[in-house]
């Protein structure tokens, strides 16, 4: 079969080189307004045009020949209940699901023909869903998408980014083309925490080495408590595993914004959190042009690897530092996924700390990098993503008509990932009040979604009505602590909060469950949330108080069962366990 699909692929690619030699002449003129904006999206400003002989490179991304058929799959390897559950594809069956029908090759080749774009220019990436033009200039550019791209600063973050604030395609190819990028997508990427307020009598200063094997649990007081890693052992049981297939397994953390872990602080924060790791690492793949420089660290890079790696230990950490290709015009999001879909090796587990408004992405692309994600979870992949730590949205939330509308952020809100909110406390915990939650207005609901959603809903009755799309995928799955991390910077303590930690935490675990799996001769547990919504929903604590205020309300609050603050609830390691031994002893794939 594989070599069938290999066959199949190369089909396509002979098409793709052939067609570019090939004349053909619909009406390229007929253009059409894919997407475009009112006006420059706020916070970014037009410096102008970019410098002359500027090239970018665009990704023009096809629509499959079968739609459906990459999500169908992926539900069907996901879902406990389906008789492909855990039957995870190659990256070649990936390819052979979205890749497009040979006439649409033949017409996307033929216009760029027509506008003088050289066959060696061109590739296929992504699995075969997404025409590579490489070196395209500026000029080109403009020309083949009716666009004016300019070059475009951030007012609070200074990033630089070429754009247009609108573009169009030929009509012939409107509904062959999903969306061309980088195009009108502004959005940055931030990352997911905060500095804590600082505790009475000055106790966040100084480095002070932890009691060996005490369980930050036996302190009265959860404001006296920092979350250490034997706080979160001990709070989530995973304290008494000790992982048997390290040599199988890996955990991934993705780094973006020309931020680097430390391997020297690393070794400080083991030696005084997790004094039986001192000797962990960190492997950094530099993806798409990634820099790395260990003595410059940043608070991100090393609150995800820090962090990750005291709950994984010893599987190895994987850090992608992601850069955005020579020309510095791919975005963040397009580039860490166009590097790692091409990989053979990739780690069961990924964590995902980088977010961005959902309302400054454009569906078309937040769907076509969506479906990338999903590509992932037939690989069988579990990618973590960060929820955001605004609550229901930051700022008043005002729409153009002069209603509240909550802000949720992506990609937490693709229904191919799983969504980590946050919590705080113990016996019990509650929602922390940053903890990002809502519903997507890209992204219908999922089927694993519809019962507990509903039941959400019904209790909610009209509060917020018109400020939420009721009928949309929600968010998070599943939560973790989110305040008061101790990490090492630098070499010096400091204390950060934020789902920016709940994630590479929740990632940690999941990575135990799939060590448990690979040790016992089993398929890892792939794209989560099928299985959490419906065996795994055993395993997690719900959390029952506690609200997530934003947009200057309230917030949601958290209830009974499923909620937009804190989801299904925090983990209990061995109950996890014990479901995925009983999912064995019956037969089942986990």
């Amino acid at each position: 079969m594989r070599c069938h699909l290999i066959s199949a692929l190369s089909v396509l690619t002979a098409i793709l080189l052939a067609s570019l030699a090939k004349p053909f002449s619909p009406r390229w003129g007929d253009m059409r307004i894919k997407h475009s904006w009112n006006a420059v999206p706020e916070n970014w400003e037009s410096l102008g045009n970019p410098l002359s002989g500027t090239t970018i490179d665009l990704y023009v991304a096809l629509k499959a020949r079968r739609e459906n058929a990459l999500i169908d799959t992926l539900y069907q390897v996901s879902d406990p209940n389906h008789p492909r559950y855990g039957a995870y594809l190659s990256k070649e069956q990936v390819a052979e699901l979205v890749s497009p029908h040979p006439r649409t090759l033949e017409l996307v080749n033929s216009w760029l023909e027509y506008h003088g774009v050289p066959s060696s220019s061109v590739s296929m990436t992504h699995g075969g869903t997404t025409l590579t033009l490489s070196g395209v200039s500026i000029i080109q550019a403009n020309a083949l998408l009716g666009a004016s791209y300019q070059l475009y600063r951030h007012v609070e973050t200074n990033e630089t980014v070429v754009r247009t604030v609108g573009y169009a395609l030929p009509a012939a190819l409107h509904r062959l083309v999903q969306t061309v990028v980088p195009t009108t997508c502004f959005s940055t990427p931030h990352t997911q925490w905060q500095s804590p307020r600082r505790r009475s009598g000055g106790a966040t200063a100084g480095l002070k080495r932890p009691i060996s094997g005490e369980p930050a649990t036996v302190l009265s007081s959860r404001n006296d408590v920092d979350t250490t890693p034997s706080f979160l052992r001990s709070l989530y049981n995973t304290a008494e595993y000790t992982p048997a297939a390290a040599d199988r397994n890996a955990l991934g953390v993705v780094g973006m914004l020309n931020g680097y872990p430390s391997p020297e602080d690393l070794a400080t924060f083991m030696s005084l959190y997790r004094s039986d790791a001192t000797n962990a690492a960190i492997t950094v793949v530099q993806a798409n042009g990634g820099g790395y420089d260990p003595t410059n660290p940043g608070r991100e890079p090393n609150l995800d690897t820090q962090y990750a790696t005291a709950m994984a230990y010893p599987t190895p950490l994987v850090f992608y530092s992601t850069g955005r290709g020579p020309t510095g015009t791919t975005d963040w999001f397009m580039s860490w996924l166009g590097f790692i879909i091409t990989k053979r090796n990739i780690p069961r587990t990924i964590s995902i700390s980088y977010v961005a408004n959902e309302k400054s992405i454009p569906v078309a692309y937040a769907m076509y990098m969506c479906t990338q994600f999903g590509m992932l979870g037939a690989l069988g992949v579990s990618v973590l993503i960060a929820t955001g730590d605004d609550g229901v949205g930051e700022g008043d939330c005002m729409a153009d008509d002069g209603t509240v509308r909550f802000i949720p952020l992506w990609p937490a809100t693709c229904p191919y990932v799983t969504a980590v909110g946050g919590t705080t406390s113990y016996g019990p915990e509650i929602a922390a009040s940053l903890s990002g939650g809502g519903f997507s207005n890209h992204f219908r609901r999922p089927f694993y979604q519809e019962q507990v959603v509903s039941e959400f809903l019904q209790h909610l009755g009209n509060q917020y009505q018109g400020s939420y799309n009721a009928t949309s995928r929600g968010i998070p799955d599943i939560s973790a602590q989110a305040l008061r991390f101790p990490i090492i910077l630098k070499g010096e303590r400091r204390l950060v909060s934020g789902t920016s930690g709940s994630a590479p935490i929740m990632a940690g675990i999941i990575s135990l469950l799939n060590d448990y799996l690979i040790s016992q001769g089993k398929v890892t547990l792939g794209f989560l949330n099928p299985w959490l919504y419906g065996p795994g929903k055993s395993g997690f604590n719900d959390i029952t108080s506690g609200s997530n205020p934003g947009c200057n309300t309230n917030g949601f609050s958290a209830i009974e069962g499923w909620d937009p603050v804190t989801g299904l609830g925090t983990p209990d390691f061995q109950r996890l366990l014990r479901v995925l031994a009983d999912s064995a002893e019956a037969g089942g794939a986990g």
